[in-house]
Protein backbone atom coordinates (compact mmCIF):
# COMPACT_ATOMS: atom_id res chain seq x y z
CA UNK A 1 0.00 0.00 0.00
CA UNK A 2 2.88 2.37 0.81
CA UNK A 3 4.32 1.90 -2.70
CA UNK A 4 0.97 2.50 -4.39
CA UNK A 5 0.49 5.70 -2.42
CA UNK A 6 3.92 6.91 -3.50
CA UNK A 7 3.16 6.18 -7.13
CA UNK A 8 -0.18 7.95 -6.71
CA UNK A 9 1.67 10.98 -5.37
CA UNK A 10 3.89 10.98 -8.48
CA UNK A 11 0.77 10.96 -10.66
CA UNK A 12 -0.61 13.89 -8.70
CA UNK A 13 2.56 15.85 -9.38
CA UNK A 14 2.34 15.00 -13.08
CA UNK A 15 -1.27 16.17 -13.19
CA UNK A 16 -0.33 19.44 -11.49
CA UNK A 17 2.43 20.01 -14.02
CA UNK A 18 0.04 19.38 -16.93
CA UNK A 19 -2.55 21.78 -15.50
CA UNK A 20 -0.11 24.63 -14.88
CA UNK A 21 1.70 24.16 -18.19
CA UNK A 22 -1.49 24.34 -20.24
CA UNK A 23 -2.81 27.34 -18.32
CA UNK A 24 0.43 29.19 -19.09
CA UNK A 25 0.08 28.81 -22.87
CA UNK A 26 -3.56 29.74 -23.29
CA UNK A 27 -3.79 32.23 -26.17
CA UNK A 28 -6.06 34.81 -24.52
CA UNK A 29 -3.43 37.22 -23.22
CA UNK A 30 -1.25 36.83 -26.31
CA UNK A 31 -4.13 37.67 -28.65
CA UNK A 32 -5.19 40.59 -26.48
CA UNK A 33 -1.63 41.94 -26.54
CA UNK A 34 -1.38 41.52 -30.33
CA UNK A 35 -4.54 43.58 -30.80
CA UNK A 36 -4.22 46.20 -28.07
CA UNK A 37 -2.84 48.79 -30.50
CA UNK A 38 -4.84 47.62 -33.51
CA UNK A 39 -6.35 50.35 -35.66
CA UNK A 40 -8.51 49.68 -38.67
CA UNK A 41 -8.24 51.55 -41.95
CA UNK A 42 -11.67 53.12 -41.73
CA UNK A 43 -13.60 50.30 -43.37
CA UNK A 44 -15.15 47.06 -42.17
CA UNK A 45 -13.45 44.60 -39.83
CA UNK A 46 -13.99 40.92 -40.64
CA UNK A 47 -12.78 38.19 -38.30
CA UNK A 48 -11.83 34.73 -39.59
CA UNK A 49 -10.46 32.19 -37.11
CA UNK A 50 -9.38 28.67 -38.07
CA UNK A 51 -7.78 25.86 -36.08
CA UNK A 52 -8.13 23.94 -32.83
CA UNK A 53 -7.65 27.13 -30.78
CA UNK A 54 -9.86 29.24 -33.05
CA UNK A 55 -12.74 29.71 -30.60
CA UNK A 56 -10.50 30.78 -27.73
CA UNK A 57 -8.55 33.18 -29.95
CA UNK A 58 -11.70 34.68 -31.47
CA UNK A 59 -13.36 35.19 -28.10
CA UNK A 60 -10.28 37.05 -26.86
CA UNK A 61 -10.11 39.15 -30.03
CA UNK A 62 -13.73 40.27 -29.81
CA UNK A 63 -13.26 41.21 -26.15
CA UNK A 64 -10.43 43.55 -27.18
CA UNK A 65 -12.02 44.94 -30.34
CA UNK A 66 -15.45 45.42 -28.81
CA UNK A 67 -17.16 44.27 -32.00
CA UNK A 68 -16.52 43.04 -35.53
CA UNK A 69 -18.68 43.69 -38.58
CA UNK A 70 -18.77 39.99 -39.46
CA UNK A 71 -16.85 36.87 -38.55
CA UNK A 72 -16.54 33.11 -38.50
CA UNK A 73 -14.81 30.51 -36.32
CA UNK A 74 -13.90 27.15 -37.86
CA UNK A 75 -12.71 24.65 -35.27
CA UNK A 76 -12.72 20.97 -34.38
CA UNK A 77 -15.83 19.16 -33.19
CA UNK A 78 -16.70 19.87 -29.52
CA UNK A 79 -14.30 22.85 -29.40
CA UNK A 80 -16.92 25.65 -29.54
CA UNK A 81 -17.56 26.81 -25.97
CA UNK A 82 -20.38 29.28 -26.55
CA UNK A 83 -21.55 32.19 -28.67
CA UNK A 84 -19.26 35.06 -29.68
CA UNK A 85 -21.02 38.35 -30.56
CA UNK A 86 -21.04 38.98 -34.31
CA UNK A 87 -19.22 35.72 -35.08
CA UNK A 88 -20.61 32.54 -36.63
CA UNK A 89 -19.13 29.40 -35.05
CA UNK A 90 -18.70 26.22 -37.08
CA UNK A 91 -17.20 22.82 -36.21
CA UNK A 92 -15.58 20.50 -38.71
CA UNK A 93 -13.37 17.43 -39.25
CA UNK A 94 -9.83 16.92 -37.98
CA UNK A 95 -7.28 15.45 -38.73
CA UNK A 96 -9.10 14.50 -41.95
CA UNK A 97 -11.18 17.30 -43.54
CA UNK A 98 -14.86 16.62 -44.11
CA UNK A 99 -17.86 18.26 -45.77
CA UNK A 100 -18.26 20.61 -42.82
CA UNK A 101 -14.65 21.77 -43.32
CA UNK A 102 -15.38 22.57 -46.96
CA UNK A 103 -18.72 24.29 -46.25
CA UNK A 104 -17.33 26.42 -43.42
CA UNK A 105 -14.35 27.50 -45.51
CA UNK A 106 -16.63 28.49 -48.38
CA UNK A 107 -18.59 30.57 -45.87
CA UNK A 108 -15.37 32.31 -44.81
CA UNK A 109 -14.55 33.07 -48.43
CA UNK A 110 -18.02 34.59 -48.88
CA UNK A 111 -17.38 36.92 -45.94
CA UNK A 112 -14.14 38.28 -47.45
CA UNK A 113 -15.37 38.47 -51.04
CA UNK A 114 -15.74 41.98 -52.48
CA UNK A 115 -13.89 43.79 -49.69
CA UNK A 116 -12.44 47.26 -50.19
CA UNK A 117 -8.92 48.54 -49.63
CA UNK A 118 -10.03 50.21 -46.39
CA UNK A 119 -11.35 46.93 -44.97
CA UNK A 120 -9.37 44.66 -42.65
CA UNK A 121 -9.49 40.90 -42.13
CA UNK A 122 -8.37 39.79 -38.67
CA UNK A 123 -7.12 36.27 -39.39
CA UNK A 124 -6.58 34.09 -36.31
CA UNK A 125 -4.75 30.88 -37.12
CA UNK A 126 -3.77 27.86 -35.05
CA UNK A 127 -2.74 24.26 -35.59
CA UNK A 128 -5.33 21.98 -37.12
CA UNK A 129 -6.20 24.57 -39.71
CA UNK A 130 -4.90 22.37 -42.51
CA UNK A 131 -7.89 20.06 -42.10
CA UNK A 132 -10.42 22.57 -40.81
CA UNK A 133 -9.79 25.38 -43.31
CA UNK A 134 -10.01 23.83 -46.72
CA UNK A 135 -11.30 24.45 -50.23
CA UNK A 136 -10.17 21.41 -52.23
CA UNK A 137 -9.09 21.72 -55.85
CA UNK A 138 -9.71 17.98 -56.23
CA UNK A 139 -12.65 15.90 -55.04
CA UNK A 140 -13.25 15.87 -51.31
CA UNK A 141 -12.96 12.09 -51.35
CA UNK A 142 -9.49 12.14 -52.88
CA UNK A 143 -8.33 14.89 -50.54
CA UNK A 144 -9.43 12.76 -47.59
CA UNK A 145 -7.64 9.75 -49.08
CA UNK A 146 -4.38 11.67 -49.59
CA UNK A 147 -4.61 13.06 -46.04
CA UNK A 148 -5.02 9.52 -44.68
CA UNK A 149 -2.03 8.35 -46.74
CA UNK A 150 0.11 11.14 -45.29
CA UNK A 151 -1.03 10.40 -41.74
CA UNK A 152 -0.34 6.68 -42.00
CA UNK A 153 3.05 6.77 -43.78
CA UNK A 154 4.86 8.75 -41.06
CA UNK A 155 5.25 12.03 -42.99
CA UNK A 156 6.05 14.96 -40.71
CA UNK A 157 3.87 18.07 -40.57
CA UNK A 158 6.03 20.09 -42.97
CA UNK A 159 5.94 17.31 -45.56
CA UNK A 160 2.18 16.92 -45.15
CA UNK A 161 1.55 20.63 -45.60
CA UNK A 162 3.85 20.88 -48.63
CA UNK A 163 1.48 18.46 -50.38
CA UNK A 164 -1.82 19.75 -48.99
CA UNK A 165 -1.28 23.42 -49.86
CA UNK A 166 -0.99 22.52 -53.55
CA UNK A 167 -4.37 20.80 -53.47
CA UNK A 168 -6.15 23.75 -51.89
CA UNK A 169 -7.81 26.98 -52.92
CA UNK A 170 -7.01 28.68 -49.57
CA UNK A 171 -3.66 27.26 -48.44
CA UNK A 172 -0.19 28.42 -49.47
CA UNK A 173 -1.13 32.13 -49.41
CA UNK A 174 -4.26 31.78 -51.49
CA UNK A 175 -6.63 32.96 -48.76
CA UNK A 176 -4.75 36.26 -48.54
CA UNK A 177 -5.15 36.65 -52.30
CA UNK A 178 -8.88 36.07 -51.91
CA UNK A 179 -9.03 38.94 -49.39
CA UNK A 180 -7.40 41.51 -51.68
CA UNK A 181 -7.44 44.46 -51.80
CA UNK A 182 -8.31 44.36 -48.09
CA UNK A 183 -5.51 44.26 -45.53
CA UNK A 184 -5.00 40.97 -43.64
CA UNK A 185 -3.70 41.10 -40.07
CA UNK A 186 -2.76 37.54 -39.13
CA UNK A 187 -2.20 36.37 -35.55
CA UNK A 188 -0.69 32.90 -35.46
CA UNK A 189 -0.45 30.33 -32.67
CA UNK A 190 2.39 28.06 -33.79
CA UNK A 191 2.23 24.27 -33.61
CA UNK A 192 5.26 23.56 -35.84
CA UNK A 193 8.90 23.41 -34.82
CA UNK A 194 10.78 26.59 -35.68
CA UNK A 195 7.52 28.49 -36.31
CA UNK A 196 7.60 28.44 -40.15
CA UNK A 197 4.71 30.76 -41.01
CA UNK A 198 4.15 29.23 -44.43
CA UNK A 199 3.62 25.79 -42.87
CA UNK A 200 1.41 26.51 -39.85
CA UNK A 201 -2.04 25.32 -40.99
CA UNK A 202 -0.42 25.25 -44.46
CA UNK A 203 0.06 29.04 -44.51
CA UNK A 204 -3.24 30.44 -45.88
CA UNK A 205 -1.98 34.02 -45.51
CA UNK A 206 1.75 33.72 -45.98
CA UNK A 207 3.99 33.38 -49.07
CA UNK A 208 4.89 29.76 -49.67
CA UNK A 209 8.57 28.77 -49.46
CA UNK A 210 8.10 25.17 -50.61
CA UNK A 211 8.56 24.20 -54.24
CA UNK A 212 7.02 21.82 -56.73
CA UNK A 213 10.27 19.87 -56.70
CA UNK A 214 9.99 19.32 -52.95
CA UNK A 215 6.36 18.23 -53.27
CA UNK A 216 7.23 15.69 -55.94
CA UNK A 217 10.10 14.35 -53.82
CA UNK A 218 7.68 13.75 -50.93
CA UNK A 219 5.30 11.89 -53.22
CA UNK A 220 8.15 9.67 -54.37
CA UNK A 221 9.54 9.20 -50.85
CA UNK A 222 6.27 7.86 -49.42
CA UNK A 223 4.93 6.28 -52.64
CA UNK A 224 1.75 8.35 -52.44
CA UNK A 225 -1.08 7.57 -54.84
CA UNK A 226 -2.46 10.68 -56.61
CA UNK A 227 -4.88 11.06 -59.48
CA UNK A 228 -3.76 12.78 -62.70
CA UNK A 229 -5.60 15.91 -61.58
CA UNK A 230 -3.76 15.95 -58.24
CA UNK A 231 -0.43 15.27 -59.92
CA UNK A 232 -1.02 18.22 -62.27
CA UNK A 233 -1.62 20.49 -59.24
CA UNK A 234 1.77 19.44 -57.85
CA UNK A 235 3.35 21.19 -60.85
CA UNK A 236 1.65 24.56 -60.17
CA UNK A 237 3.58 26.96 -57.98
CA UNK A 238 1.94 28.66 -55.02
CA UNK A 239 2.08 32.45 -54.30
CA UNK A 240 5.60 33.59 -53.44
CA UNK A 241 4.81 37.26 -52.68
CA UNK A 242 1.92 38.83 -50.78
CA UNK A 243 1.64 42.59 -50.26
CA UNK A 244 -1.52 42.83 -48.16
CA UNK A 245 -0.53 40.79 -45.08
CA UNK A 246 1.16 41.47 -41.76
CA UNK A 247 1.72 38.60 -39.32
CA UNK A 248 2.45 38.14 -35.63
CA UNK A 249 3.24 34.88 -33.82
CA UNK A 250 1.67 34.67 -30.35
CA UNK A 251 2.85 31.35 -28.92
CA UNK A 252 4.93 28.24 -29.57
CA UNK A 253 6.18 24.98 -28.11
CA UNK A 254 9.12 26.85 -26.55
CA UNK A 255 6.69 28.57 -24.21
CA UNK A 256 5.05 25.23 -23.39
CA UNK A 257 8.43 23.72 -22.45
CA UNK A 258 9.31 26.77 -20.36
CA UNK A 259 5.96 26.52 -18.56
CA UNK A 260 6.52 22.82 -17.84
CA UNK A 261 9.96 23.50 -16.40
CA UNK A 262 8.60 26.30 -14.23
CA UNK A 263 5.87 24.00 -12.89
CA UNK A 264 8.44 21.27 -12.18
CA UNK A 265 10.69 23.68 -10.29
CA UNK A 266 7.72 24.75 -8.20
CA UNK A 267 7.14 21.09 -7.27
CA UNK A 268 10.75 20.63 -6.16
CA UNK A 269 12.24 19.05 -9.28
CA UNK A 270 15.44 20.14 -11.00
CA UNK A 271 14.29 20.73 -14.60
CA UNK A 272 16.39 19.91 -17.66
CA UNK A 273 15.33 20.90 -21.18
CA UNK A 274 16.28 18.13 -23.58
CA UNK A 275 14.87 19.76 -26.71
CA UNK A 276 12.02 21.91 -27.98
CA UNK A 277 12.39 20.41 -31.45
CA UNK A 278 11.53 16.75 -30.85
CA UNK A 279 10.82 15.15 -34.22
CA UNK A 280 11.09 11.37 -34.49
CA UNK A 281 9.06 8.18 -34.15
CA UNK A 282 6.85 8.22 -31.06
CA UNK A 283 8.13 4.78 -30.04
CA UNK A 284 11.75 5.94 -30.28
CA UNK A 285 11.04 9.03 -28.18
CA UNK A 286 9.36 6.93 -25.48
CA UNK A 287 12.27 4.51 -25.34
CA UNK A 288 14.73 7.41 -25.14
CA UNK A 289 12.91 9.04 -22.22
CA UNK A 290 12.92 5.73 -20.35
CA UNK A 291 16.67 5.33 -20.98
CA UNK A 292 17.34 8.78 -19.54
CA UNK A 293 15.41 7.89 -16.38
CA UNK A 294 17.30 4.63 -15.91
CA UNK A 295 20.62 6.46 -16.28
CA UNK A 296 19.71 8.91 -13.49
CA UNK A 297 17.65 6.58 -11.29
CA UNK A 298 20.30 6.49 -8.54
CA UNK A 299 21.03 10.24 -8.49
CA UNK A 300 19.11 10.66 -5.24
CA UNK A 301 17.52 13.95 -6.28
CA UNK A 302 14.23 14.93 -7.96
CA UNK A 303 14.84 15.46 -11.68
CA UNK A 304 12.57 16.51 -14.54
CA UNK A 305 13.46 16.06 -18.21
CA UNK A 306 11.38 18.00 -20.75
CA UNK A 307 11.07 17.52 -24.51
CA UNK A 308 8.73 19.53 -26.71
CA UNK A 309 7.81 19.00 -30.33
CA UNK A 310 5.82 16.57 -32.42
CA UNK A 311 6.55 12.91 -33.02
CA UNK A 312 5.15 10.73 -35.80
CA UNK A 313 3.53 7.31 -35.88
CA UNK A 314 3.80 4.67 -38.58
CA UNK A 315 0.50 2.82 -38.65
CA UNK A 316 1.07 -0.93 -38.57
CA UNK A 317 -2.25 -1.88 -37.00
CA UNK A 318 -5.84 -0.80 -36.66
CA UNK A 319 -6.00 0.04 -32.96
CA UNK A 320 -6.96 3.25 -31.20
CA UNK A 321 -4.50 5.87 -30.03
CA UNK A 322 -2.38 8.91 -30.83
CA UNK A 323 1.28 9.88 -30.92
CA UNK A 324 1.42 11.00 -27.28
CA UNK A 325 -0.25 7.85 -26.04
CA UNK A 326 2.09 5.69 -28.13
CA UNK A 327 5.12 7.61 -26.88
CA UNK A 328 4.15 7.18 -23.23
CA UNK A 329 3.33 3.48 -23.58
CA UNK A 330 6.67 2.90 -25.35
CA UNK A 331 8.44 4.15 -22.22
CA UNK A 332 6.72 1.65 -19.91
CA UNK A 333 9.06 -1.34 -20.48
CA UNK A 334 12.14 0.81 -19.87
CA UNK A 335 11.02 2.11 -16.48
CA UNK A 336 9.39 -1.10 -15.24
CA UNK A 337 10.19 -1.60 -11.57
CA UNK A 338 11.39 1.96 -10.91
CA UNK A 339 9.28 3.14 -7.99
CA UNK A 340 10.24 6.79 -8.38
CA UNK A 341 9.85 7.29 -12.16
CA UNK A 342 7.15 8.25 -14.63
CA UNK A 343 6.82 9.45 -18.21
CA UNK A 344 3.90 11.42 -19.60
CA UNK A 345 3.23 13.04 -22.95
CA UNK A 346 0.44 15.50 -23.73
CA UNK A 347 -0.97 17.28 -26.75
CA UNK A 348 -1.49 20.90 -25.71
CA UNK A 349 -4.83 21.10 -27.54
CA UNK A 350 -6.28 18.34 -25.35
CA UNK A 351 -6.79 15.83 -28.15
CA UNK A 352 -4.36 13.15 -29.27
CA UNK A 353 -5.21 11.48 -32.56
CA UNK A 354 -8.85 10.51 -33.10
CA UNK A 355 -9.46 9.98 -29.37
CA UNK A 356 -10.85 11.84 -26.37
CA UNK A 357 -7.48 11.64 -24.59
CA UNK A 358 -4.82 14.34 -24.55
CA UNK A 359 -2.04 11.82 -24.03
CA UNK A 360 -0.73 9.13 -21.75
CA UNK A 361 1.03 8.48 -18.42
CA UNK A 362 3.14 5.47 -17.40
CA UNK A 363 5.16 4.68 -14.30
CA UNK A 364 7.19 1.81 -12.88
CA UNK A 365 4.07 -0.25 -12.20
CA UNK A 366 2.38 0.13 -15.60
CA UNK A 367 3.85 -3.09 -16.99
CA UNK A 368 2.53 -5.04 -13.99
CA UNK A 369 -0.93 -3.54 -14.46
CA UNK A 370 -0.95 -4.48 -18.13
CA UNK A 371 0.17 -8.02 -17.34
CA UNK A 372 -2.68 -8.36 -14.84
CA UNK A 373 -5.07 -7.34 -17.64
CA UNK A 374 -3.56 -9.89 -20.02
CA UNK A 375 -2.09 -7.21 -22.30
CA UNK A 376 1.30 -7.50 -23.97
CA UNK A 377 2.73 -4.02 -24.52
CA UNK A 378 4.69 -4.96 -27.63
CA UNK A 379 1.65 -6.48 -29.34
CA UNK A 380 -0.39 -3.45 -28.36
CA UNK A 381 2.17 -1.09 -29.89
CA UNK A 382 2.35 -3.16 -33.06
CA UNK A 383 -1.41 -2.72 -33.39
CA UNK A 384 -1.20 1.02 -32.57
CA UNK A 385 -3.66 0.39 -29.74
CA UNK A 386 -2.12 2.50 -26.99
CA UNK A 387 -5.47 3.94 -25.90
CA UNK A 388 -6.84 0.51 -24.94
CA UNK A 389 -3.74 -0.38 -22.92
CA UNK A 390 -3.46 2.96 -21.14
CA UNK A 391 -7.15 2.90 -20.32
CA UNK A 392 -6.71 -0.53 -18.76
CA UNK A 393 -3.67 0.65 -16.78
CA UNK A 394 -5.26 3.92 -15.65
CA UNK A 395 -2.81 5.90 -17.74
CA UNK A 396 -5.00 8.01 -20.01
CA UNK A 397 -4.67 11.78 -19.64
CA UNK A 398 -8.00 13.43 -20.41
CA UNK A 399 -8.27 17.21 -20.26
CA UNK A 400 -10.98 17.94 -22.83
CA UNK A 401 -10.37 20.62 -25.49
CA UNK A 402 -8.04 23.17 -23.93
CA UNK A 403 -8.41 26.17 -26.24
CA UNK A 404 -4.72 26.28 -27.17
CA UNK A 405 -2.47 24.36 -29.57
CA UNK A 406 1.32 24.70 -29.36
CA UNK A 407 2.54 21.16 -30.08
CA UNK A 408 3.18 18.44 -27.52
CA UNK A 409 5.25 18.20 -24.37
CA UNK A 410 6.84 15.03 -23.04
CA UNK A 411 8.11 14.85 -19.47
CA UNK A 412 10.16 12.25 -17.59
CA UNK A 413 10.13 12.61 -13.81
CA UNK A 414 12.42 11.09 -11.20
CA UNK A 415 11.23 11.74 -7.68
CA UNK A 416 13.38 11.29 -4.58
CA UNK A 417 14.51 7.69 -3.99
CA UNK A 418 11.50 5.95 -2.48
Amino acid sequence: MWRINKMSLLRQKANQMIKESLEAVMPDRAVEKALENFQGSGGRTILVAAGKAAWQMAAAAVRVLGHVDDGIVITKYDHVKGEIPGVECREAGHPVPDENSFAATEKALEKVRGLEETDTVIFLLSGGGSALFEKPLISGEELQDITKQLLSCGADIVEMNTIRKRLSGVKGGRFALACMPARVYAIVLSDILGDPLDMIASGPAYPDSSTCEQANSIIEKYHLHLSEQAQALMQKETPKNLTNVSTQITGSVRELCAASMKAALKLGFEPVLLTDELCCEAKEAGSMMASILRTHAKDKKPLCFVAGGETVVHLTGKGKGGRNQELALSAAPGIAGLTNACVFSVGSDGTDGPTDAAGGYVDGETMDRLKEKGLDVFSVLQNNDAYTALEAAGGLIITGPTGTNVNDVTVALLDSIL
